[in-house]
């Protein structure tokens, strides 16, 4: 830059005085680098070589040393900027970002999403996926540490936590932005990422717009041997690439990243670099210009300038550096606004793609005392020298603690410091220092000085729902899982954690690569003085620690420590007791102290023990105790004990075995309420109790507790003793103690207890403790509070706070344990002697009894007699007698719905769905409604509205779940929703269920007919009361009440005296955004302030004040507010909820105006259909357009798609409701209106079974075409309904006449067959015909073939012939020669010659020639037979995969059948193309069998209508028999004879003699012509007789005996055809081993279309028993294939792919089939299996067939990319380069041949070969090109010939 300022000064600059030069040259001779001392020494020099100087000068000259200095300032965050090239090495790599170390320190971030777009796409086709990509490598597989990378800065930001950040992107496009096309030169040294991998190479994105940069395999082999292990390249690795080659001014360029072009790249001037693209890592050859104490400026390029500052100059060459000095250095960044340059010196940067060597620093972390400064940079940092001589760095924000008291004078050189090493700069090779207090008295620099169990503080940063964020260093942070936050699992951790609090945590874990620090803050673990087990090696057997448990489950409990190290608990070792249960005595996350019993570090295997905790204390105690302690019993111990006597409040019990007394309350008989008294009634003395726990010891006075959750509780050890153990969070199991005004007191069982206050005592309003529970209860406590000094802690017994996991499993669990209790209850009572008593034991509720009704009572109930026992009371309630008129005397059949074993009554029903219950076979987890029968405190008992069967369910899901509001609680006769648990009653007699949601239960009300009501509308039980209260509000009152609950589209308030106020959620906020659930705005118990705005009947709607002042009034009825609203309307409405049934959304708009979203409506995308639940939540806010009023009036019909108005033009959402074959769809709308679909608009692409995919009720994406006469005619065609999406239009519309040309080929159905044709729909309205000379080939006999063949709906490709529009005519052919399709008739069907054909032909020419050909023919087809197993000729048709064989192929064009009759037969010699394909023998007149052998392969339509058996092996002996033994008796003259016959018999009385005569001599010549025939061996048989004539002439002639099965099977007799080829088998000789395959093949064929498959297989096994396996195999592949049974084709070749795996052929078949069927991807990897399996020799020759194959029956450019590598690697195969010009000259363009010429005659081969090309080439331009073509090629071969000789010369 300097060069160019003194160069091309700018106004008012002048030029450098001769003085100021003289001083620079005094400057640069002295040992300048001594910076310490710099500027004394300067001044001193000065002032002595230069003592006239005016005091002008002298400021210039502290001026210009300023500047220096400032030129010279060190890179920091500030002086970067957007766009910025710079040189990084990659210092860490993560999953997601590379961390890159830049120059001076400096350290930037590269986004994963920076590395290149190929990755980019990559990436987000993984995330489409939602699943990994094969061919997708992470970024530690891509990049290492010490790489360097060329960077552009993409932003820089400052963090949340106010640390300015640098992003950098990797991107080419990025960093080579400033290059374009056009300056692109050979040699640049340029970075790029590999964007794909090629067949030949890889596609490398180098960033410059209209570049192509392709890297050949070959340039790429020395890098992937040597740095990528022999690895291929990935996509997005980063590569050093030279550009080897230019194209096209830029347009493609070839690459090289060889190791010696790259590292030895330097940029010239010749490269033609600028300063506006000039990159950063570009080794120059540069001249120093001027040397200073802060660095060097250079001269590069000629005329570019730029800087190194003194950390990038040689070490070894510091000091020594003079003016004009010749060096090399490496561009680091240009700044692209000053374009200033930085360079670097040093030798690791002159080598570019050398990775940097030294990565860190051994004393990293280290403090430093006394450390003196270097030099000090005012904008970047300073620099210190250490002891050992080496420069360390310190960037300014590290060099005090805060800006503030930051000093500049305190770092003058010289100066002493403390400083800590906190990291490494690899592009400086310089230790980084801090020298602030905080890093250097810091306990943790980096990840890796924490170890596992480590104590640490650290800093709240953040709390998400996973946990918290904990900062415990300077650039550390942990996590603190949700579970780890407190000994128990907190559901609020907001309110105890704040941020910025000060924690201790203890480490679990750290991974210091991955950067992963999670940590506890478990008081227990914290504080555990107990020894950490961080290895299992630490793990010794009878250590004791604590941890925490991780998982519970049916087999123990699985315990976590330090470092993810964990052992199991089993079962047994849980406790002394055994634990049927784990998962209700233990929980996840809960810290225990366990004893290793066993551990095998090895195995990372770990036993551990809870039992070996229990009770140490008498261990401790001395031997010599005496009785007295013996028989005391300690507080937790678990006792048997046996009942002395019952009093009013309990039982008086002796605890065994020493009989001391102690005292059972009743309450605590059991944890549910009312089993409590049950126990207490029927337990009498003598009794014994197991299991019973010591709640209290005191004075001799022992209290005993029998709840099993407090047993339980103790027996897990899950009970703390003392206040120490306990900490706000955890979870408590105990009993109300006594209850008082302000709240309730829990006791545990170790004799704690605490305060519940009536606060936090339940979610539900408290308006009297003794409401909600009983003394003794059993509930669940959460401590919230702990004060230790006063030994008090504070409790919440709220659901919310305590839950126990999933209600429903609770739930089951509590009323599993009370039908226990009460089943325990009927063995006490079976034990008394009373009859009465016993048999009421027996009684369960579902019994039937037969009994007398014994009196009707007053209030409607029944009485009944005539049970099993006298006095006996049987009773009916009122709803029980289920509206049955019922007299005394009257014998009724009742079921038992409930034994009361207080009171001995027995509840029954007369109800006839339960009395008649059914039979029905439930479904475990099934959901049913169920009505409620009969209400005990704790479940209740419902009946099946199916089946009738009784089912008990729990009233409770939770153990404080004990208080109900009156509008909550159950009614008997209401519906519910339950959940069978159960489908057996077992010994209760009830099936166990648990309960849906509330919202699900139906009350039993009858409604006025005055109110609409929804038949799925459910009434909130909330708003139901059994008295109307009056109320004094009038509208417009302002009124405050309290939420009582929330609903999804109301909140339920409660005003004074008790009114129930409502509050919908239109009317809470003024504006509701889309989406959002109003009602969630407000908690239960929040007071609000509303307004009245109206009242109906039991419900009084009010309005939140917020402004609104509208009052509604009665007179307006919901049915005229509903008209108000128009079609098109926009209306904000509520979701109430799915009606899955109707398949419709219920939402409310008003209180009183509800609406319906039929599903249709809701999207347009198929994923939001499919799972509306998902997309919508209950009580959330839509925008719907009005459609309409419904027809009942009663709710608005409404979209949220817009308004539904179904016109032209429209795309819609129906569902198919009828499929009409070969007709098309009937498609229903919402709101009743139908469509219907033609078949020819159901895709863009016609298929043989277009309906196949359509049933009933699916749903489909309509267009719709019209609404013509009301009738909605609809298009499923992608085209229409995405037409975004561009899609391939195969089959285009017709909808008339005008959409048809001449000449088009047109798929479409058949329509019918008519006398005169076949009718062919093209479209919906428009029909074509094709006459039936148009129609097939062949000629059948009967007319009513074509019926069969030609099914209406049959899918057909026509030409169109003529079109008359005048009479809307279109006439079709379906011939093979104009739709280049099979024919459509089955060539079974044929008749030789067509009459016409042989009319024209001459009887008489026939006669002569006929003979000849068709004997000469015969012998033919016999000896093709003989070599039947070879793959026959055939001729290659187009779009038709299936019928193109191995074999030579013929190119000629088809004529028609008499062309190809009339053609002489000629010899085939083989061509130069048959040089490289399966050898096939032939023999003379192959194009005259051609046609038959052509016609038997084509593909048949479906194997049901396959009509005639076919050869696999190509060979038709289904057709007219003359393709074998041809007819003696010409055709033409048997017809002649045929005609004339009825007019003889016409004119027979009439005929004189004369005539008589003629006939009779006519009559013997035809006797003699046929003796004749019978005579001639050629003569083709016509009966059984004939045929046995001939094969016993000729046994072993397979040919015979396929036609003498043929014949049996046109005549369908099937068994006789197999009769006929048993025959075969058994008389053809066993040394004519093709004859008999010929035959086997026959028979799988007829087995195949006639037999099952059982026979199928039987003839396999014999076949290959008695054949060539691998033949067989083959042949029945081919059938499978030909009958299109691709599944059997399948799974055959799988099975010969395992037997048969060195064959080659087996494989190139199994490929071939593959293509046909269009599975390109499963052909790719067939040919991968093969090269693995086969030999090594036999390679080429398969890659060459399958390339073959891809040519043929796949895709071209494929096929040529495999030829490409293959010549690649073998470029001598001259078989294989006549194979790729053979399918190139087939099927490429010309273009392509001779791009292939010319590269195979420059090839360096024998001149046999090099002729044989030459020759081809020049026959092929003979062929298709001109004369100069033709000149130009034998020009090349006189070239060769002479450049040859001369070298022989």
């Amino acid at each position: 830059m300097a060069t160019l300022e003194e160069s091309f000064p700018r106004g008012g600059t002048r030029k450098i005085h001769k003085p100021e030069k003289a001083f620079q040259q005094s400057i640069e001779q002295d040992n300048l680098f001594d910076i310490s001392t710099e500027e004394g020494s300067t001044k001193r020099k000065k002032s002595q070589k230069v003592p006239a100087k005016t005091k002008k000068l002298k400021i210039e000259k502290r001026e210009s040393s300023k500047s220096a200095r400032e030129k010279f300032e060190i890179l920091s965050v500030e002086s970067l900027c957007e766009g910025m090239r710079i040189l990084g090495c990659v210092k860490e790599v993560n999953e997601l970002e590379l961390v890159i170390s830049l120059p001076n320190g400096l350290q930037g971030f590269v986004q994963v999403t920076e590395i290149c777009d190929a990755y980019t796409k990559k990436l987000n086709e993984q995330v489409m996926q939602e699943q990994p990509l094969k061919d997708l490598f992470h970024l530690p597989e891509l990049f290492s540490p010490g790489m360097l990378v060329r960077c552009v800065v993409s932003s820089l930001s400052i963090t949340e936590r106010g640390k300015k950040s640098v992003k950098l992107s990797l991107n080419p496009k990025n960093v080579n932005r400033v290059l374009s096309a056009e300056v692109l030169k050979p040699g640049m040294l340029l970075t790029g990422t590999v964007s794909s991998l090629e067949d030949h190479g890889y596609l490398v994105d180098i960033g410059v717009d209209g570049t192509r940069a392709f890297l050949p395999l070959l340039k790429a082999q020395e890098y992937i041997q040597q740095k990528n292990k022999g690895a291929k390249l990935k996509v997005g690795q980063y590569l050093n690439c030279i550009i080897e080659e230019v194209k096209g001014s830029g347009g493609v360029v070839h690459l090289s990243i060889g190791h010696l072009e790259v590292s030895t790249a330097i940029a010239t001037e010749e490269q033609s670099w600028t300063l506006n693209n000039l990159l950063p890592g570009l080794v120059v050859k540069a001249q120093v210009q001027k040397v200073t104490p802060f660095g060097l400026t250079l001269n590069f390029l000629t005329f570019f300038t730029g800087v190194v500052d003194f950390m990038h100059l040689d070490p070894k060459k510091a000091g020594t550096y003079f003016s004009n000095q010749a060096v090399k250095a490496c561009i680091l960044c240009v700044h692209p606004r000053t374009r200033v340059v930085r360079l670097s010196m040093r030798p690791i940067f002159l080598q570019p793609g050398r990775p940097l060597s030294r990565l860190s620093c051994q004393h990293l972390g280290a403090v430093l005392t006394d450390v003196p400064v270097q030099g000090f940079f005012k904008k970047a940092g300073a620099t210190f020298r250490l002891k050992d001589g080496v420069l360390a760095y310190a960037r300014l924000s590290h060099l005090s603690d805060s800006k503030n008291v930051f000093n500049p004078e305190a770092f003058k050189p010289g100066n002493t410091h403390k400083c800590r090493i906190i990291d490494y700069s690899q592009m400086d090779e310089l230790a980084l220092l801090s020298l602030r207090t905080s890093i250097i008295e810091a306990q943790y620099l980096r990840y890796h000085d924490i170890k596992p169990g480590a104590v640490v503080k650290g800093t709240v940063l953040t709390i998400k729902p996973y946990g918290m964020l904990v900062k415990v260093g300077e650039q550390m942070r942990g996590l603190v899982p949700h579970m780890h936050l407190a000994d128990i699992l907190m559901k609020n951790p907001e309110k105890k954690y704040h941020i910025g609090d000060e924690v201790k945590c203890r480490v679990l874990l750290c991974d210091p690569e991955a950067k992963k620090l999670v940590m506890t803050l478990k008081k227990t673990l914290v504080e555990s003085k107990l020894p950490a087990i961080t290895c299992f090696a630490d793990a010794k057997p009878g250590l004791q620690t604590h941890g925490f448990i991780i998982r519970v489950k049916d087999y123990g409990c699985i315990v976590k420590f330090y470092s993810d190290v964990q052992g199991l608990v089993p079962k047994h070792e849980l406790s002394t007791e055994y634990i049927p249960d784990p998962e209700r005595v233990f929980y996840t996350g809960q810290v225990v102290k366990v004893a290793v019993l066993n551990s095998e570090p090895s195995k990372e295997r770990m036993l551990l023990s809870f039992k070996l905790l229990r009770d140490p204390e008498p261990k401790k105690e001395p031997a010599g105790h005496n009785q007295k302690k013996e028989k005391a019993i300690n507080v937790g111990q678990l006792v048997d004990v046996k009942v002395l006597e019952k009093t009013k409040d309990g039982l008086e019990v002796a605890v065994l075995p020493h009989n001391t007394r102690a005292f059972l309350p009743t309450s605590h008989l059991s944890d549910h309420v009312t089993n409590g008294p049950l126990l207490h009634h029927w337990l009498q003395a003598g009794d014994t109790l197991h299991r019973v726990l010591c709640l209290s010891q005191s004075e001799g006075h022992v209290l005993l507790c029998r709840k099993p959750a407090l047993v339980s509780t103790v027996e897990g050890g899950q009970d703390p003793k003392n206040f120490s153990e306990i900490h706000p969070g955890m979870l408590l199991v105990g009993f109300v103690k006594s209850i008082k005004d302000y709240g309730v007191f829990i006791q545990f069982p170790s004799g704690l207890s605490g305060l519940a206050p009536k606060a936090i005592m339940s979610d539900k309003f408290v308006t009297s403790t003794s409401e909600h529970f009983v003394e003794g209860q059993t509930v669940v406590a959460k401590v919230t509070n702990v004060d230790e000094e006063k030994q008090r802690m504070l409790l919440s017994l709220r659901l919310s706070d305590c839950g126990l996991g999933d209600l429903a499993t609770t739930s089951l669990l509590l009323l599993s344990q009370c039908l226990e209790e009460l089943q325990g209850v009927r063995s006490l009572m079976s034990n008394r002697d009373s009859v009465l008593i016993q048999t009421l034991a027996e009684m369960t509720p579902g019994m039937f009894l037969d009994l007398v009704v014994q009196k009707v009572l007053e209030d409607g109930s029944v009485v009944f007699s005539g049970g099993p026992v006298p006095n006996l009371v049987l009773r009916a309630s009122r709803y029980h007698r289920g509206g049955q008129e019922v007299e005394s005397g009257q014998k009724k059949k009742v079921v038992i719905l409930n034994v009361d074993l207080l009171k001995l009554e027995v509840l029954v029903s007369l109800h006839q769905d339960l009395v008649n219950r059914k039979a029905k076979k439930l479904r475990k987890g099934s959901e049913h409604q169920a009505v409620v029968q009969h209400l005990e405190k704790s479940f209740a008992i419902a009946s099946l509205v199916e089946t009738g069967h009784l089912v008990a369910f729990s009233l409770t899901s939770h153990l404080n779940d004990t208080f109900r509001f009156d509008s909550e609680k159950l009614q008997v006769g209401q519906g519910v929703s339950l959940t069978l648990k159960t489908t057996e009653p077992g010994v209760t007699g009830l099936l166990l269920a648990v309960e849906g949601p509330a919202a699900k239960r139906t009350m039993r009300l009858t409604r006025k007919d005055s109110e609409t009501v929804d038949e799925d509308e459910e009434v909130d039980p909330a708003l139901t009361v059994g008295t109307i209260k009056k109320h004094t509000f009038s509208i417009g009152d302002m009124v405050t009440g309290t939420v009582k609950s929330i609903k999804p589209t109301h909140v339920v308030v409660t005003l004074k005296d008790g009114i129930i106020g409502c509050i919908h959620a239109s009317h809470i906020l003024d504006d509701v955004p889309e989406g959002t659930s109003p009602t969630t705005k407000l908690k239960v118990g929040k007071t609000v302030t509303a307004r009245v705005i109206g009242g109906r009947d039991m419900k009084t709607f009010n309005e939140l004040e917020d402004g609104h002042t509208a009052l509604n009034t009665h007179s307006v009825s919901p049915m005229e507010k509903i008209k108000r609203y128009q079609a098109g309307q926009t209306v904000t409405c509520f979701l109430k909820k799915y009606n899955v049934v109707k398949k419709w959304l219920e939402v409310e708009i008003a209180p009183d105006i509800r609406g319906r979203i039929p599903l249709l409506l809701t999207s347009l995308s198929f994923k939001v259909l499919k799972h509306p639940d998902k997309k919508f939540r209950v009580g959330q806010a839509l925008r719907a357009t009005v459609v309409g009023p419904d027809s009942s009036k009663a709710f608005l019909r409404l979209s949220l798609i817009g308004p539904h108005k179904l016109e032209e033009g429209e795309v819609a959402m129906g569902r198919v409701v009828k499929v009409t074959p070969n007709e098309g769809l009937t498609i229903s709308f919402p709101f009743g209106k139908i469509g219907t679909v033609s078949l020819f608009h159901v895709s863009d692409s016609y298929s043989e079974t277009p309906l196949e995919d359509f049933v009933p009720q699916k749903v489909v994406r309509c267009y719709i075409l019209s609404t013509e006469d009301n009738v909605l005619t609809l298009s499923l065609r992608s085209s229409r309904t995405n037409p975004e999406t561009k899609s391939k239009v195969e089959d285009p519309e017709i909808n008339s006449i005008q959409d048809i040309k001449e000449g088009q080929l047109l798929r479409g159905y058949v329509r019918s067959i008519q006398p005169h044709g076949v009718f062919f729909g093209l479209g919906p309205s428009v029909v074509g015909l094709a006459r039936y000379p148009h129609v097939s080939q062949h000629s059948p006999s009967k007319k009513a073939l074509y019926n069969k063949h030609l099914p209406k709906g049959k899918l057909l490709t026509a030409r169109v012939l003529r079109l008359n529009h005048q009479k809307n005519l279109v006439e079709l052919s379906f011939l093979p020669g104009d739709t280049g399709k099979p024919d459509v008739l089955s060539a079974s069907l044929e008749v030789p010659l067509s009459e016409q054909e042989e009319r024209k032909t001459g009887a008489e020419e026939k006669d002569q020639k006929g003979e000849k050909k068709n004997q000469k023919r015969n012998k033919k087809n016999q000896k093709q037979l003989e070599e039947v197993e070879l793959p026959s000729k055939e001729k290659q048709q187009p779009q038709k995969p299936q019928a193109q064989k191995w074999g030579r192929q013929e190119h000629q064009e088809p004529g028609s059948e008499q062309e190809r009759v009339s053609k002489k037969p000629k010899k085939a010699g083989p061509s130069e193309e048959d040089d490289s394909l399966l050898d096939v023998y032939y023999r003379e007149g192959e194009e005259e069998g051609e046609e038959t052998n052509m016609l038997s392969k084509e593909k048949q339509t479906k194997p049901a209508e396959t009509p005639r058996l076919q050869l696999s092996s190509g060979f038709a002996w289904n057709v007219g028999l003359d393709s074998l033994t041809p007819a003696l008796p010409p055709l033409a003259e048997s017809s002649d004879s045929e005609e004339d016959e009825k007019p003889h018999q016409a004119t027979q009385k009439k005929k004189s003699k004369k005539e008589r005569e003629l006939q009779k001599q006519k009559a013997e010549k035809e006797l003699s012509r046929i003796e004749e025939a019978l005579m001639d061996p050629g003569r083709q048989p016509e009966s059984a007789d004939d045929f046995d004539r001939l094969v016993l002439s000729s046994p072993n002639s397979s040919i015979l005996w396929l036609q003498y099965m043929a014949f049996h099977l046109q005549a369908t007799e099937i068994e006789k055809a197999r009769a006929v080829a048993e025959r075969a088998l058994k008389t053809i000789s066993f040394r004519e081993e093709q004859e008999k395959l010929n035959v086997w093949v026959a028979l799988l064929n007829l087995e195949n279309m006639y037999g099952s498959q059982e026979s199928l297989t039987k003839v396999f096994e014999r076949a290959v028993q008695y054949n060539e396996p691998l033949k067989v195999f083959l042949h029945l592949a081919d059938i499978y294939a030909k009958s299109e049974k691709f599944q059997e084709a399948s799974e055959l070749y799988n099975r010969m792919l395992k037997r048969f795996r060195q064959e080659k052929a087996v494989w190139i078949k199994y490929g071939a089939f593959l293509l046909r069927r269009s599975q390109a991807g499963a052909s790719h990897c067939v040919l991968q299996r093969a090269l693995e399996c086969l030999p090594s020799t036999e390679h080429v020759d398969v890659i060459a067939k399958f390339a073959q194959l891809e040519f043929q029956l796949g895709d071209p450019e494929r096929a040529k990319a495999i030829f490409e590598n293959t010549l690649t690697t073998y470029p001598k195969r001259t078989d294989v380069w006549s194979v790729y010009i053979d399918m190139t000259i087939k099927h490429g363009s010309q273009k392509d041949v001779r791009d292939i010429f010319e590269r195979v005659i420059h090839l360096s081969l024998a001149p046999k070969k090099m002729k044989f090309f030459f020759k081809r080439y020049l026959d092929y331009e003979k062929q298709h090109g001109t004369e100069k073509d033709v000149q130009a090629v034998k020009a090349k071969a006189l070239e060769y010939v002479e450049a040859k000789s001369s070298v022989e010369d």
